[in-house]
């Protein structure tokens, strides 16, 4: 097996584990449920709806990923407009709805942000949630980058990898001062923009404009034009990209190249921002919308939100290590000779470049020291808990390894392209018929189904009542005395097979009458013959 076709089986493993199953989906409609119901309960709340977006909206999260969610209030037909000052209190509101409902946990109010916040975190798996108010705006942007993705899958592939070894390196940390999850996504759609031949487009040729300063009027009304525009533009983009020469790179071509596109972007970034708004790389001073921005130690345009930078939480410091994670992985990945896949020590080597020691237990298992650049900078840990039977319920894959996607709920919250009406708020109401998830109809049998076929493993014959393990305990009358004589101890003490029993039997109470010091030396210099 050559060291490229190793490499993209070991991609195709990860992916495997940290894609999201079934119940990962199941569970955090339940928990949009439960929320729905803690708003409703509280007569401050009375009216808001409960809209998920991020990650989850847009098919880019894993099986540890957050749930980000927007309580919207109504205000008439109108894109709602709440001051900073107006959301900190709804959110003070929604944390004490929360605690008199119960089921959640670890509260942590974060008012001051650019975008006020409410941390919590569900007993529903320990997933970790983000609550904001009124958050249209990431809203929309988590619907169009579920549509960029289905332009190509190898997109979202790209993304749930790049997440993991970045995380594995540490540098997926705002608040330490590394990358948010969303830079990291924009940092794969420039990489599929700049590659020979392009897979994915200019953000412009997709909705030509600044969408930020498009919401505005009649929100339905709003979102309609986005959604048709996004549509039609993407379905032009599919027709010209089938007449023309595609990209075939394999998953391991992308990913090596990702790694040497940006392993000196700690050098760049001083002269030069990245758009992908435009697909290219922009010098910072050329650039008369960057120019009060230039203290940013890197610059990544939000093409949804220009010209505001989401890699503002990235420091100078910081960016030398990001810088250096980049290059060490490529370095290894194109210089290590992993072409003999079958040996698990280089096997779990290569697994250490990509992954967390989590998830390459859930691989391989213990897994080596996880080469970090530099493993002084310490990232907080996730408050979620990695779970290590999270491999239930997967879905199945197919023969070249890839997952298959089973989950109808991405249909159910975002209108694909295809769709010609893509109304997004109404799709992400829920009713109380579809509180149950659909997991839970393998539960139920019919009397026509007779016992489940677990149960018929736990039920034994009446010839297998006795266990086997029993009858290792069980000894014949002739095996008992010999056991009896071999454990037996020696005792030099009294040699005398007629003397009392309770000197030479342990389970009698009776105990033999404590030696003076008169009388050891004579037993210790008692002739061997007198005992005889």
């Amino acid at each position: 097996m050559s060291a490229q076709s190793a490499l993209d089986n070991t991609l195709r493993e990860i992916l495997h584990v940290v894609q999201p199953s079934p119940k990962d989906w199941t569970t955090r409609l339940q928990i949009i449920h439960e929320l729905r119901e803690a708003i409703e309960s509280m007569e401050s709340l009375r009216g808001a709806t409960v809209e998920p977006f991020g990650s989850f909206v847009s098919n880019l999260f894993t099986i540890w990923g957050d749930l980000d969610v927007s309580i919207e209030f109504t205000n008439g037909s109108f894109v709602s407009s709440n001051g900073k000052k107006q959301k900190q209190r709804l959110l003070g509101d929604v944390m004490n709805a929360l605690r008199q409902k119960g089921g959640w946990r670890r509260y942590q109010l974060i008012p001051n942000a650019r975008v006020p916040i409410l941390k919590v975190e569900s007993n529903i798996q320990n997933v970790s949630c983000d609550i904001s108010i009124d958050n249209l705006k990431c809203q929309v942007k988590s619907k169009l980058l579920l549509w960029i993705s289905e332009i190509d899958p190898r997109f979202r592939d790209m993304v749930l990898l790049v997440k993991e070894w970045a995380k594995a390196h540490k540098i997926n940390n705002p608040r330490a001062g590394t990358f948010n999850s969303y830079s990291l996504t924009l940092l794969v759609l420039f990489h599929f923009q700049t590659c020979s031949p392009a897979i994915l487009p200019p953000l412009k040729d997709i909705y030509p404009g600044n969408i930020i300063d498009d919401l505005r009027g009649l929100r339905v009304d709003t979102e309609r034009r986005i959604a048709e525009t996004c549509v039609a533009n993407i379905e032009r983009i599919k027709r010209a990209y089938s007449m023309r020469p595609k990209n075939r790179s394999s998953l391991s071509e992308l990913f090596v190249s990702f790694l040497g596109k940006f392993s000196d972007i700690s050098t760049r970034a001083s002269e030069f921002g990245i758009c992908t708004y435009t697909g290219q790389w922009h010098a910072i001073e050329s650039n008369t919308r960057w120019l009060p921005k230039t203290s940013y130690s890197l610059f990544i345009e939000d093409p949804f939100e220009q010209p505001e930078n989401s890699a503002r939480a990235v420091r100078t410091g910081e960016l030398t290590r990001i810088s250096g994670a980049f290059a060490m992985s490529h370095h290894r990945l194109i210089s290590t000779d992993h072409s003999s896949f079958s040996n698990m020590p280089d096997q779990r080597s290569l697994l250490a470049t990509l992954v967390r020691p989590q998830t390459s237990r859930l691989i391989v298992g213990p897994p080596l020291r996880n080469p970090v650049y530099n493993p002084e900078h310490r990232q907080p840990t996730h408050p979620q808990r990695f779970r290590a039977e999270s491999s239930l319920g997967r879905t199945p894959t197919s023969n070249n390894g890839a997952r298959k996607l089973t989950h109808p709920q991405v249909n159910q919250l975002v209108p694909s392209p295809s769709q010609v009406q893509p109304l997004l708020v109404p799709m992400l109401v829920h009713s109380r018929s579809q509180v149950q998830p659909p997991q839970a109809h393998k539960l139920v049998y019919s009397p026509s189904q007779g016992q489940p076929p677990q149960v018929h493993k736990l039920v034994h014959s009446p010839s297998q009542v006795q266990p086997p393990q029993v009858h290792k305990l069980v000894h014949s009358p002739s095996q008992v005395q010999p056991q009896l004589q071999t454990t037996e101890p020696k005792r030099y003490d009294n040699r005398s097979t007629t003397g009392p029993k309770q000197y030479r039997n342990r389970s009698t109470t009776i105990k033999p009458p404590p030696q003076t010091h008169q009388d050891r030396p004579q037993q210790m210099w008692r002739p061997r013959s007198d005992t005889c």
